[in-house]
């Protein structure tokens, strides 16, 4: 499993009903790296996402993914209100390796209830998965993804709404999935998240860098430019802000 080339994409183009959202997208995730995507809304990550899922059209460029990728979706964008368990949703992992008109049986769930420990859920196995706090319906989503074997976790924006306990469980999951060979995409906002990342890619509609994080960060026009805004520095140490585009006129 270590040093895998999981994913390989190189002047990628990839969109919806024939028109690219994306394109000029070059990077590599290998076994044990984390990437942190990074984008203003509506500036392809999640785009990405779905096309090293398969779920979308290639127009231009290669993209080679060599591992089962489990998708770990925003939280807040779930149905809370379908009365299923948290080892319901977890045992969905197994779906994808069954024939259509098998339903998950006592295996699946088993591996469900194992992926739950591994997450540190299994005493909340049977709690609805609405029920669940934000940090808690993250990790069921990470148990689905386990419970597939996936080498590829794909978390789109998984700290937000998160408190900070939740938040460093969190953290403290994907490291221990990082040494063990996984790769782990993050799209976020956050800076300093995407600072604790092996690997940086911004995109804004377009590759805008893709690298090091004491690099790619410590570039203000790399910022600039993926977020269209400027960057000002927050009084008091208080890091970096993004202004809206239209400050640049004042």
């Amino acid at each position: 499993m270590q040093d895998r080339l999981l994913i390989e994409a190189s002047d990628l183009a990839a969109g919806y009903d024939g028109t690219p959202a994306i394109s000029g997208i070059t990077f590599s995730l290998r076994s044990g790296q984390r990437l942190a995507l990074l984008g203003s809304n509506g500036g392809g990550k999640t785009t990405l996402l779905r096309a090293v899922l398969g779920e979308l059209r290639v127009f231009g460029g290669t993209l080679r993914v060599s591992a089962a990728c489990g998708t770990v979706p925003q939280t807040e964008r779930s149905r809370l209100d379908y009365p299923v368990s948290a080892l319901d949703v977890a045992t969905m992992g197994a779906l994808a390796a069954l024939p259509w008109w098998r339903r998950p049986g006592r295996r699946e769930r088993e591996a469900a209830g194992r992926a739950l420990e591994r997450v540190g859920l299994g005493s909340l196995a049977g709690e609805t998965f609405g029920r669940l706090s934000g940090g808690q319906r993250q990790r069921v989503l990470i148990a689905r993804a386990l419970v597939r074997d996936a080498g590829v976790l794909l978390l789109d924006e998984p700290f937000s709404g998160l408190d900070r306990p939740s938040g460093e469980r969190l953290e403290a999951l994907i490291g221990e999935l990082t040494s063990e060979g996984r790769g782990v995409v993050i799209a976020t906002h956050d800076l300093e998240q995407a600072r604790a990342c092996d690997l940086v890619l911004c995109i804004a509609g377009r590759q805008i860098a893709c690298g090091p994080p004491d690099e790619v960060l410590a570039d203000v026009g790399v910022l600039e430019a993926t977020y269209g805004g400027a960057i000002v520095e927050l009084p008091g140490g208080g890091g970096r802000a993004i202004l809206p585009p239209h400050h640049h006129h004042h």
